[in-house]
């Protein structure tokens, strides 16, 4: 049975949601396996140590990338098609979006991603964290903190297309794509080597932006070969998490499709990752001033993401390998936001218990 007639057996929602749920299984497990963190890259980054942090986001980001310009190279994507280009952006939102969601992920001590990877292994302050994030998401796509959203996105805008396209509009194209993600994973490579790592981190990390490929490659066979409209996407955890929260608390629920699967494929392939190396436990809060912490973090990180148009994933990873300029805006603004953010909170002397938690990539309390 091809591809083609389990369409027509089951419909496209169906094997949308399949399709999600598989995807995200897969990099729920290797970003587990790996611990993959935009958060704890960024610490070691601006503490000048390119550690296994780095080593391990950048195998990542530059695996997407090359997965995603192979693809475009053998005509299964067409990043044109896909919302990050096609579609009128906000170079505005863009930058406050970053770095508000970089300052929160400083304060929640993970990513959007990382969050529900940690929930998965037991971390109560993620599950609370993660749970905050998709309220406020939800409120700045289409609730209460809507308006301000769509003033700040309104200061300042780029119209869809090529005017978004950084490839086309340097004249780089595919090719010039994959020879920057084959760079950079000659970088990440060194990096590797360098930490003296074990087989997981380089499965892990390699794996881990594959499946962020395998995400923009599937959505667009689907667009092609389906009888419905269906919009060209990829990975992030935004938009779903919202999308989960409304359908956990809405009737009737939003349509299933290649959201519903993500997040429960995420958590599941986490889970199992945490199964297989032993991660499971449970954590809480030490005391009152980490609960406010991780709250005021989860809402700057839910509003950013929806201001960026993706969390660090979905923009700074998905977006970037399809080289859309406000997904590189975005994540320019997560890895500054951080840096500022950990420099006036964090960089204290008595703060050693944060480069311990960095290592064993737990969120310290």
């Amino acid at each position: 049975m091809n591809f083609t007639t389990l369409i027509e057996s089951f419909g496209e929602k169906t094997i949308l949601a399949a399709g999600g749920l598989l995807i995200g299984a897969f990099f729920g497990f290797f970003a587990q396996r790996s611990k993959f963190c935009l958060r704890a890259a960024t610490l070691e980054f601006w503490h000048r140590h390119f550690g296994e942090k780095v080593a391990v986001w950048l195998l990542a980001f530059s695996s997407a990338v090359v997965g995603v310009q192979w693809l475009t190279l053998t005509q299964h994507m067409d990043s044109g098609a896909a919302r990050q280009i096609a579609a009128t952006g906000s170079i505005s939102g863009a930058l406050v979006g970053g770095l508000m969601f970089g300052a929160g992920m400083i304060l929640t001590r993970g990513c959007a991603s990382r969050l529900l990877i940690l929930s998965a292994n037991g971390n109560l302050r993620a599950l609370l964290s993660g749970l905050i994030f998709a309220v406020t998401a939800q409120a700045a796509l289409a609730g209460a903190l809507s308006p301000l959203r769509e003033t700040i996105s309104g200061w300042w805008t780029v119209g869809g297309g090529l005017s978004r396209d950084l490839l086309a509009l340097t004249g780089a194209g595919p090719w010039g794509g994959l020879a920057f993600g084959l760079i950079w994973l000659v970088a990440a490579l060194y990096f590797s080597i360098r930490s003296g790592w074990g087989l997981w981190k380089w499965v892990g990390g390699i794996g881990t932006g594959l499946m962020v490929a395998a995400g923009w490659g599937f959505n667009y066979w689907m667009s092609k070969n389906s009888f419905e409209v269906i919009p060209v996407q990829g990975l992030t955890f935004s938009g779903p998490s919202a999308e989960w929260l409304m359908r956990v608390l809405a009737s009737p629920a939003p349509e299933i499709g290649f959201n519903a699967g993500l997040v429960p494929g995420v958590f599941l392939g986490s889970l199992t990752g945490a199964w297989v190396g032993k991660d499971f436990k449970l954590e809480g809060f030490s005391d009152g001033y980490s609960m406010r912490r991780y709250i005021a973090g989860a809402i700057l990180m839910g509003f950013g993401a929806m201001l960026a148009g993706g969390c660090a994933v979905g923009a700074g990873i998905t977006g970037g390998a399809i080289f859309a300029m406000t997904a590189w805006l975005s994540l320019a603004g997560m890895w500054l936001g951080a840096g500022v953010a950990d420099r006036l909170i964090d960089a204290q002397p008595s703060n050693t218990n944060q480069a311990t938690s960095d290592q064993t990539g737990r969120l310290a309390p």
